[in-house]
């Protein structure tokens, strides 16, 4: 519904994202990924280690990085050197290759995990059958960005990650 212009009160009112970055966020640095990774070995957090380092080697959006399967990741007893997922915004049929560091940490939090091939890589915390909103995964990168503005830095960061080197080389 909108507002008049004639009515005084319009004029006074604060925009709603007034003093809130707009546009894209800022890809992660190389510093700041490390950060992260040292903050997560720490806390012993193996499913946040694992999600943050598919999400940056993948450059997957966060509602399918959340929605990945066991199967999806695994073949066998092994972790996957590639893995192909269908993009729910676009469609299309997206192959990544699994990097080693991805791998060891995928591959600790699925043993800790013990699911079927058919269940999600990364569970809700309150329905455990469903699968990590991207709002909750969302919170948890806010968690992760000790010591750097989380203004600047969202899901999308992670996605932009892993190009932004190879566009400046």
């Amino acid at each position: 519904m909108g507002h008049s212009d004639l009515d005084p009160a319009v004029h006074e009112r604060r925009p709603w994202n007034a003093g809130q970055n707009v546009g894209p966020k800022r890809p992660l640095k190389p510093r700041d990924i490390w950060a992260i990774r040292f903050y997560l070995d720490e806390h012993k957090r193996l499913q946040d280690r694992a999600l943050f380092d598919l999400a940056i080697i993948s450059k997957l959006r966060g509602c399918d990085l959340v929605k990945l399967r066991i199967e999806d990741l695994v073949s066998g007893s092994t972790v996957r050197n590639r893995a192909t997922v269908v993009q729910q915004k676009t469609g299309r049929s997206v192959q990544f290759e699994i990097m080693a560091k991805a791998c060891k940490s995928l591959l600790a939090w699925l043993e800790r995990r013990r699911g079927s091939v058919n269940d999600f890589s990364f569970p809700s915390r309150i329905d455990y059958t469903g699968h990590l909103s991207t709002r909750q995964h969302a919170r948890l990168l806010d968690e992760w960005m000790v010591g750097l503005d989380k203004r600047q830095y969202g899901t999308h960061s992670m996605r932009r990650t892993k190009a932004s080197p190879i566009y400046k080389a």
